[in-house]
């Protein structure tokens, strides 16, 4: 069975940084677009940033500058380095992958279970 797990999550004050990290575990024959969006109290859940297996990237425009997403395919491990946090940037952060599981012929979509992120003094 896939599972991702996050971690890194936590309070932090304006202009701090974070960490956070994805794992994926399970048995995996390959995994695409890895990647990680955020939902606050009361809006929708938005994209943060995606990273392709082949290195492309794409970002919000809210985080472009600030947050760097990266990836090790010898771990499975997905990152957010999070840069000059700010109160808006408070959310539950959720790690997101394309996987086609072993013996499966298609990707599946796989989320996370979420990671509190609060920037606030």
């Amino acid at each position: 069975q896939v599972q991702l797990v996050e971690s890194g999550g936590g309070l932090v004050q304006p202009g701090g940084s974070l960490r956070l990290s994805c794992a994926v575990s399970g048995s995996i024959f390959s995994i695409s677009t890895m990647g990680w969006y955020r939902k606050a109290p009361g809006k929708q859940r938005e994209l943060v940033a995606t990273l392709t297996s082949g290195g492309y990237t794409n970002y919000a425009d809210s985080v472009k500058g600030r947050f760097t997403i990266s990836r090790d395919n010898a771990r499975n491990t997905v990152y957010l380095q999070m840069n000059n946090l700010k109160p808006e940037d408070t959310a539950v952060y959720y790690c997101n992958a394309r996987i086609l599981p072993d013996g499966a012929v298609t990707y599946n979509n796989y989320w996370g279970q979420g990671t509190q992120v609060t920037v606030s003094s």
